[in-house]
């Protein structure tokens, strides 16, 4: 199994099997808006923007289970995303990461790269997982990893060619 064996509702609520995404490394993120760690949609975008031409896609799941702190609407968040954050990245729509609702998505990125000491739990927002050109979780990054800091991590894995 591998996150190409998913599909996820895009932020209009569309389907969107992430097979679709072969052969690129992703970087997919729980975010929110009203977070201490919201400001890191800037350095996001900013990897995006440079990363995107050489295969590099982030993907952004807004979540509310962290202190509410994403409360509001699928058009809201996206409103909120553009206009403050210029993000051009795909955003997708709500969901849970956590606890027996949590999204099918998450739980495997759960499972595939626990967190410290070994807890399979995502603790809050903006924790990143870091997948390979074939699929494969191959890091997990905690919400205060900023993004400038993983950089060196996405290209290498940007360097090897999908198997």
């Amino acid at each position: 199994m591998t996150v190409y064996d998913f599909t996820a509702k895009n932020i209009k609520g569309e389907e969107v099997p992430l097979d679709r995404l072969r052969g690129k490394v992703l970087l997919i993120v729980n975010t929110a808006s009203k977070c201490g760690f919201t400001p890191q949609y800037e350095g996001l975008q900013e990897l995006y923007s440079e990363l995107k031409d050489e295969g590099f896609e982030i993907l952004g799941f807004p979540c509310n289970q962290f202190g509410a702190q994403e409360p509001g609407s699928e058009s809201d968040i996206q409103e909120f995303c553009q206009l403050n954050y210029g993000v051009s990245f795909p955003m997708f729509a709500k969901v849970d990461v956590k606890g027996d609702a949590a999204d099918p998505l998450f739980k495997y990125l759960s499972k595939e790269a626990p967190g410290i000491l070994g807890s399979k739990s995502i603790k809050w927002n903006f924790t990143k997982f870091l997948v390979d050109r074939n699929g494969n979780v191959v890091s997990r990054f905690a919400p205060t990893d900023k993004p400038e800091s993983i950089k060196n991590a996405i290209q290498e894995q940007l360097a090897k060619m999908p198997v």
